[in-house]
């Protein structure tokens, strides 16, 4: 028998017997190790603790203090509640059953089920729970598992695509049920501290429209109550920021029937786009970078030499016809486009780098299920940049953008965390060519000090890619931004330069995307400020409230006296008090009340969003702060608290 070498998380490696499961090596590397071992990860892939290695394997020890962990925990929670579904339907079907980030959810059908009767099915999880079933994996030959599921077509098609060509599949049992799965699972039902199913919504099978329409259950699974309690506090929290709830009663956008997925921006909402517009323009001429525009309409010969019509056909992601005999697309990204810009004119080594940027609109056909508001969307407008660059100037470039991020987000008041996502499946290029540029992103991360998380085989498939993710208000972590290095396109387009050597040469393509798509960060900006704007992004940054009308004159002068700003005059015939509570509720940063007092003195009263108040004030002051206010960027408006 011949030995088998894996390497682990602190990149040591360890050499064990050939046929060693995640288990046996966590013994190798220590007896408490290995008896604490619930799972493992190979190669960015959670695994069960009885699968095999095989030499060359990335290899990390899954206990139940891993971040992996509670994934584990809630796929075996699926279970549970495919287990007590069972019981109290037994004429349900099932299909899937996978966790997600918040919980798990199970595809079912052939059962009536809505929201009034998950508090039984509930009940009877936790009688699961409580009975602390053991879970055990069987090994099946794939001919007794077609037998087992004659009457289920869906796990028919699984058993037949997915697990085509092997010779055994695996179940798990608990009790006398068992499910076809890959795992990994907990030991035991009793490890499950705290359950809760969420709602019912409907799915497609394999998220094909033209698929059955399935029932979804969600349900979410915590080690203890009161984990699942700080998460019902969150998710109550995250329903009171709901983008889509507050962009209504801001009237900040729509998107009708007559669209869908594609975004409406009305007036208020328009403005914030605006603002955010000219702050990434500005930020694109730090960087040396020169605005373009390119059509959203082009041939589908323009994305067939990159890989890039291929990879979105064959998702069904890339809007395309055929006309006059020419097949026609809408731009999947912006990428081919500006390569062509670049391609246009005869470049040498001394005119490098050359930046393009874009706020480009691409499209892409995402299934209607995965649609949301804002955050996934068909029409989307990204600020888009590429930097045609030498070899030589790939660290400077990839740190001058990271820098700039960290600017960027720092006056928005996210925290950053950042993610290398290196070659995965379908990759195009050679494994050279990506190590060298995946070893590059690495170098300019931490020359800048940067932590970051690596994960396997995330990257789009023509080069590896800085993932910027940021953390919003109550800790949700989002991915907006994006810094991508590609040796390949500029190969497979015969991009050029000429060389100090009067050679040609090859450019690299850095692609960067500061704010990922104006939509998705406005939906993320939405709710993490829970549409308490920043003065300098609020759709309405003052409101004057005149007492009377016989104030509506001196109240039309104020306004005129705080020059372009977005400032409106609430000419209502209301109480003061109901226009404050009006302002109070359109999220406004500053009111100013004017009543005869002020008009005679030329004065106003200044009232902020948080209710602080102050008399007095010459208009002249306020003006200046608010000027100093929006031009620095500051994040709660503070003119009472200075």
């Amino acid at each position: 028998m011949s030995d088998v070498t894996v390497t682990l998380p602190d990149g040591s490696e360890l050499t064990v017997p050939e046929g060693s499961s995640v288990e046996d090596v966590a013994y190798e590397i220590g007896p408490g190790l290995g008896a604490d071992t619930v799972a493992g990860v190979i190669n960015g892939d959670l695994a069960d603790r009885h699968d095999e290695v095989e030499d060359g394997d990335r290899l990390v020890i899954v206990t139940d203090q891993s971040d992996e962990y509670r994934q584990v925990l809630r796929h075996s929670a699926a279970h549970v509640f495919a287990q007590a579904l069972q019981r109290l339907h037994p004429e349900a079907k099932l299909t899937i059953g996978p966790p997600t980030d918040d919980g798990f959810y199970y595809d079912v059908t052939n059962v009536d089920l809505d929201e009034d009767g998950l508090e039984e099915i509930e009940a009877e999880m936790e009688e699961i729970i409580e009975a602390d079933y053991d879970i055990e994996r069987v090994e099946r030959s794939r001919e007794d598992a077609l037998a087992t599921f004659e009457d289920n077509e869906y796990k028919r098609e699984i058993l037949t695509e997915e697990a085509a060509g092997e010779e055994t599949v695996s179940f798990y049992v608990q009790d006398d049920w068992e499910d076809l799965c890959q795992g990994p699972h907990i030991e035991s039902t009793g490890e499950i501290g705290a359950v809760k199913l969420l709602n019912v919504s409907s799915s497609y099978w394999r998220g094909d429209e033209d698929n059955d329409t399935l029932t979804r259950v969600h349900g979410t699974a915590f080690e203890s109550e009161a984990d699942l309690e700080e998460f019902i506090q969150m998710r109550e929290e995250a329903e009171e920021r709901d983008h889509r709830k507050i962009g209504s009663e801001m009237d900040l956008f729509s998107i009708p029937d007559h669209s869908p997925g594609c975004v409406h921006f009305h007036p208020p909402g328009m403005a914030i786009r605006r603002e955010l517009e000219e702050y990434i323009r500005g930020k694109n001429d730090e960087l040396g970078y020169e605005e373009v525009w390119t059509p959203e309409l082009n041939k589908a010969e323009l994305w067939k030499p990159t890989g890039h019509y291929e990879n979105f056909t064959e998702n069904g992601e890339m809007f395309n016809w055929e006309q006059d005999d020419t097949e026609y697309g809408l731009k999947p990204m912006n990428c081919a486009n500006h390569a062509h810009i670049y391609d246009d004119t005869t470049h040498s080594y001394r005119d490098l780098p050359i930046r393009l940027s874009e706020f480009g609109t691409c499209y892409r056909n995402e299934q209607s299920g995965e649609l949301s508001g804002l955050l996934r969307v068909r029409g989307f407008t990204q600020d888009d940049g590429h930097a045609f660059i030498r070899t030589d100037q790939i660290e400077g470039e990839i740190r001058d953008a990271l820098r700039i991020v960290q600017t960027i987000y720092g006056d928005f008041g996210f925290d950053i965390s950042y993610k290398l996502e290196t070659r995965g499946e379908g990759a195009v290029g050679s494994e050279d060519v990506w190590n060298n540029a995946t070893d590059a992103l690495k170098a300019a991360m931490e020359t800048e000090s940067l932590d970051y998380d690596i994960e396997d085989g995330e990257a789009a498939f023509y080069g590896p890619k800085i993932g910027i993710d940021v953390h919003d208000a109550i800790g949700r972590e989002w991915t907006v931004g994006t810094i991508q290095l590609d040796f390949n396109i500029p190969r497979e387009l015969d991009l050029t330069y000429v060389g100090e050597d009067n050679d040609e040469h090859h450019p690299v393509m850095v692609h960067r995307a500061l704010l990922g798509s104006f939509e998705r960060f406005m939906g993320v900006l939405i709710e993490h400020f829970k549409g308490n704007f920043p003065t300098w992004l609020a759709p309405e940054q003052v409101r004057i409230l005149p007492i009377s009308e016989d104030q509506l004159g001196y109240a039309h002068r104020v306004k005129n006296e705080l020059g372009d700003h977005r400032v409106e005059v609430d000419d209502h015939d209301w109480t003061i008090g109901r226009k404050i509570r009006a302002a109070h509720d359109d999220r406004v940063p500053y009111m100013l009340i004017v009543g005869g007092d002020e008009a005679e003195a030329g004065t106003v009263s200044v009232r902020d969003r948080f209710e602080n108040e102050r008399d007095d004030v010459a208009t002249d002051d306020f003006a200046a702060h608010l000027e100093t206010e929006i031009e620095s960027r500051t994040i709660e408006p503070d003119f009472i608290g200075e």
